[in-house]
């Protein structure tokens, strides 16, 4: 895997242009590739990336679940759509699943499994030779249970065994004119929960419906509703929290995220962090 020279190496550490080279190659020699796809900055890319090397012997997934918002559901399809990429959507079931429903702290293998076993049944169904999905270098720095799920299938993850960054896949896309080059971050839904907190459709679609309204009525950028019962505390970027000192804005918030079943609503004094949650446990989520 290239990306990974110690500093005191004779050699130089690849470029961003050689890392790049690299994603492109690799998928060259895959041949052909279901890419768990969900319209986030690195899934994007990497159905990019796929849609130009190998045509359409790439496959772009798109799971359908109650974890996913609406809106981006909506955006994902759009995006694929205006690059040509071949998209196809499946339903995901995780939360049939009590093991997935019930929350534990390695939630995210669960959901893995179940996106992964839909993956492979698409990969089989149109001879797809690989399974791919957008994990990157940054991603190695966290303790992510999802990684294991993708051991279990084979999933590859060009862009981490090209070495990319986060920041490189943006300064990427940017110069590709991808529209989702500056997306915030956005985990799923459930990532909103406490683990130990039972994950319901109906709460999921109160959080969407919370975030929905915090972003796209009040223009709130980088933005989590996290779930405590009846509270609903508010993270927002450093960058954003002095819009939250005006009164009116912060009656705006009240208002409609009681209307939607809170009782209490609370800002946290701190920004935005991924992962805030996982003060309580051990894993690492967004």
């Amino acid at each position: 895997m290239t990306g990974f020279l110690s500093v005191n190496s004779d050699f130089a550490a690849p470029t961003l242009a050689e890392k790049w080279s690299n994603v492109q190659t690799i998928l060259r020699e895959m041949g052909s590739v279901v890419v768990g796809y969900s319209g986030g900055v690195d899934s994007a890319l990497l159905a990019r990336v796929g849609h130009d090397i190998l045509g359409e012997k790439c496959i772009a997934v798109l799971a359908l679940s109650e974890s996913l918002p609406q809106r981006e559901q909506i955006q994902a399809v759009e995006f694929a759509h205006a690059e040509n990429i071949r998209l196809e959507t499946v339903d995901a079931r995780e939360l049939d699943n009590e093991a997935y429903a019930s929350n534990p702290t390695d939630r995210c293998y669960y959901c893995k499994h179940e996106l992964f076993t839909h993956l492979f049944a698409v990969a089989l169904n149109h001879g797809i030779s690989w399974i791919a999905y957008g994990a990157n270098h940054d991603d190695l720095s966290d303790i992510r249970p999802g990684h294991r799920a993708a051991d279990e299938f084979h999933v590859r993850a060009p862009l981490l065994e090209a070495g990319m960054t986060k920041a490189e896949i943006r300064h990427v896309s940017r110069k590709l004119s991808l529209t989702t080059w500056d997306k915030p971050a956005m985990a799923c839904l459930s990532s909103r929960f406490p683990h130990g907190t039972r994950i319901t459709a109906e709460l999921l679609n109160r959080l969407d419906q919370a975030e929905d309204f915090l972003r796209h009525d009040l223009g709130l950028r980088q933005v989590r509703v996290r779930h405590h019962d009846a509270i609903a505390r508010v993270e927002v970027g450093e960058s954003e929290f002095d819009m939250l000192l005006d009164v009116v804005m912060r009656q705006r918030i009240s208002t409609k995220l009681k209307s939607l079943g809170y009782t209490f609503v609370a800002l946290e004094l701190e920004p935005y962090q991924s992962g805030s949650l996982n003060k309580m446990s051990t894993m690492t989520e967004d």
